[in-house]
């Protein structure tokens, strides 16, 4: 997908908490509470809210960090490397230079099973983390000079 925004911009709104309580929740959900340290091992937790659905959160730890390039993050660990028994997928987001300016922003999925992608499709994730890429375009254009 292609965003309006250089891909240092959207990269900062995944690895600074206070960016990302921006823009991660798609709307009208809203993103309570964010840590993340953009470091391998390092701890990624968001709580989420949603009026209908109440609250989410989700405790992870980041795996790979290429700075403005690259984001690689899993619920199966928490902090540390320590196993979390919830986990059922891996986030690897790739933040790549466009042949016309702005941000070709990917983003691969990678689920424990069929059963668990199965079940972050009925959680609305495709239509979710589309509606997302929008709201993050949004913060990270705010960031631009």
């Amino acid at each position: 997908m292609a965003l309006d925004c250089t891909p240092s911009a959207a990269f900062r709104c995944w690895t600074e908490a206070a960016l990302l309580k921006r823009f991660f929740a798609p709307e009208p959900g809203r993103t309570e509470e964010a840590v993340i340290e953009p470091v391998p091992g390092g701890r990624f937790y968001t709580k989420i809210v949603f009026e209908d659905y109440g609250e989410m959160a989700g405790e992870g730890c980041i795996l790979h960090v290429e700075p403005g390039r690259r984001l690689v993050f899993t619920d199966a660990l928490s902090a540390g490397w320590r196993p979390n028994a919830t986990g059922f997928f891996t986030a690897d987001l790739r933040f790549i230079p466009g042949e016309a300016g702005g941000c070709l922003y990917r983003v691969t999925a990678r689920h424990a099973d069929a059963g668990a992608a199965q079940r972050h499709a009925e959680m609305g994730f495709i239509g979710g983390w589309t509606q997302v890429a929008r709201q993050l375009e949004r913060v990270a254009q705010s960031l631009e000079p």
